[in-house]
């Protein structure tokens, strides 16, 4: 295993191929102790925070920084890739396959023998989507939203499915009667409601919640003497 590994010091360009061969080596029983006892379960985390690294690095606009975290989120892709394949439940290959053929499908327009604009506007990619997951109604349609989400996103597209013609006026209307009842019943069934019409109403006004929040928590930060 060692000399295995040794070809893999001071190459001047490394490949997908090399990625995939260097997890490998090191979930082998003479690799990497930490490595190679972890799960899917047990890196979970990691993917999560990875995420959020490289949506850093956009924000920033930061090249270099943006090069490296992909590049962190493309190795933890590859390792549960790796994972997979040892349990014999799905190969990086499964991954390829997977996501090319949502991209076919989701882009009839550009992909079908006749032309079709129905994937690109917002309703009609909705449209697809149901129809690749084979969701039937409404309540399939939110639980398919994933539960992961930060509670502002997930809010957000919550409002998208349930209410996607409503206007903001009367939203506001609302939201003044939820404050109302939230000053009279300071509890958490009266500020969840508040806070999921504020989420209705950043879906209208097309404002990303998270965004704008993060907004507003930088600004609090006091600039440096």
């Amino acid at each position: 295993m060692k000399n295995e590994a040794l070809k893999f010091k001071n190459k001047e360009h490394y490949s997908s191929e090399d990625l995939y061969e260097i997890l490998t080596l090191l979930r082998q029983p003479d690799g990497c102790p930490w490595d190679r006892v972890q799960t899917h379960q047990s890196v979970r985390r990691g993917i999560i925070e990875e995420a959020y690294e490289a949506a850093e690095a956009i924000d920033r606009d930061d090249a270099g920084m943006m090069s490296e975290e992909f590049g962190d989120l493309l190795m933890q892709v590859y390792f549960h890739a790796v994972i997979g394949e040892e349990e014999g439940s799905f190969t990086l290959q499964d991954i390829y396959d997977s996501v090319c053929k949502k991209l076919i499908f989701r882009h009839p327009h550009i992909f079908a023998d006749a032309p079709d604009a129905s994937g690109s506007s917002e309703e009609g990619w909705l449209a697809i989507k149901r129809l690749e997951k084979g969701q039937k109604n409404i309540a399939e349609e939110l639980e398919g939203i994933a539960k992961t989400l930060p509670s502002l996103t997930r809010a957000e597209k919550f409002a998208g499915r349930l209410y996607p013609h409503e206007s903001k006026e009367p939203l506001y209307e609302m939201l003044e009667k939820q404050i109302h009842r939230l000053k009279s019943t300071p509890d958490a069934e009266h500020l969840g409601a508040a806070l999921f019409t504020l989420c209705r109403l950043a879906k209208v006004q097309k404002i990303d919640p998270e965004e704008a929040l993060e907004r507003e928590i930088t600004k609090k930060i006091p600039k440096k003497q």
